[in-house]
């Protein structure tokens, strides 16, 4: 009788700490990928991009953990990373040739295939705010310019001057970036700089089970002509199919378009049911590097794997795992990985 009783208490024990455990949460985000390399950045530098990636990653993560929705951790994650000069989104965007900013976002979720996104904003403070606006109330899937503008005015969001996104290290870019082309004498062949990198993207898995996807991004340095890159892109800068995988991509953004990155992902682990992580290092190591676009992607998929190859130098990227282990790195090694919660 008494090993009975000891019998069903240790079960019962084991069910409590199964049913607080809750389902499995996870969640992934890069700052952009590039060529980052140690003797180009201080102590202090890299500290503020750790601080700042462990500070959005947390929040989505105790987000998620709270039971709140895929796309409510997304937005709010990606908000932090708007708000930080430290990424070309947001409060960091990039300069265009005509020194203004355009700001490009999208969102995408994994259960109802439902997506918004919007390109070449200049008055909206946070893009991937409103492009979640665009998924979710209207019967749209993207919106530019000032079109996106009204709608976002008429959804109440905050509006700002462009002036509020300029920064003095992204203006350096730009005339850094004018010179080469005044150089080169044809703008196409000056647009080889590591200004055209600095996206920033969350993806996570919720504790319903539904996979979601977004990125901001304030595109590349000089561009001209309303040139949009892939991260509003739906298909080519973020996807999201509960049936396979959640993905957000950065870097030379004409690449992913043409190659359908994200989609390209989602369908490698949907159709040849091969593992997240060799599907999306095919993509990156294989597809693109063999025709030299430069990025990385974050991905996720429904069991809270997640994978985050780059074929750049370094990617600046952090990430929470389904056991709550926590890891922040910006080079091909990982700088920082934790178990924060018990620390």
């Amino acid at each position: 009788m008494k090993s009975t009783l000891t019998l069903f208490s240790l079960l019962f024990s084991f069910a409590v700490v199964a049913e607080d455990a809750g389902p499995p949460v996870a969640i992934a985000i890069h700052g952009g990928a590039g060529t980052i390399l140690p003797e180009n950045m201080t102590a202090e530098m890299e500290a503020d991009f750790t601080r700042t990636l462990s500070r959005a990653v947390k929040q989505g993560y105790t987000l998620l953990k709270a039971g709140k929705s895929g796309e409510e951790a997304v937005v709010e994650t990606i908000k932090i990373l708007e708000s930080s000069p430290l990424f070309n989104a947001g409060i960091g965007a990039v300069y265009t040739y005509d020194e203004e900013h355009e700001l490009d976002a999208s969102i995408m979720h994994g259960g109802t295939k439902n997506a918004g996104a919007v390109a070449s904003v200049k008055t909206v403070l946070s893009p991937i705010t409103l492009a979640r606006a665009v998924m979710n109330e209207s019967s749209h899937v993207m919106l530019s310019g000032s079109g996106a503008e009204t709608f976002a005015k008429e959804q109440g969001l905050e509006m700002v001057a462009n002036s509020i996104f300029n920064t003095p290290h992204r203006l350096q870019a730009l005339e850094e970036a004018k010179a080469r082309i005044e150089k080169a004498g044809v703008y196409r062949d000056a647009q080889q700089g590591n200004e055209r990198f600095g996206t920033v993207g969350a993806v996570v898995l919720d504790s319903k089970g539904n996979l979601v996807a977004g990125t901001s991004t304030g595109g590349m340095t000089a561009k001209r002509y309303g040139r949009i890159g892939d991260s509003p892109v739906i298909g080519a800068g973020t996807y999201a199919d509960n049936e396979s995988c959640a993905v957000s991509a950065t870097g030379h953004g004409e690449f992913f378009i043409r190659y359908h990155v994200a989609a390209d992902i989602c369908a490698r682990v949907k159709y040849q049911k091969v593992s997240l992580n060799e599907a999306a290092d095919e993509v990156i190591n294989t597809v693109l590097a063999d025709v030299k676009g430069e990025g990385g992607v974050i991905a996720i998929d429904g069991k809270g794997n997640i994978a985050m190859p780059f074929n750049s130098a370094g990617m600046y990227r952090a990430r929470i795992d389904a056991s709550g282990q926590m890891a922040v790195g910006i080079y091909k090694n990982w700088q920082l990985e934790q178990d924060w919660q018990k620390n």
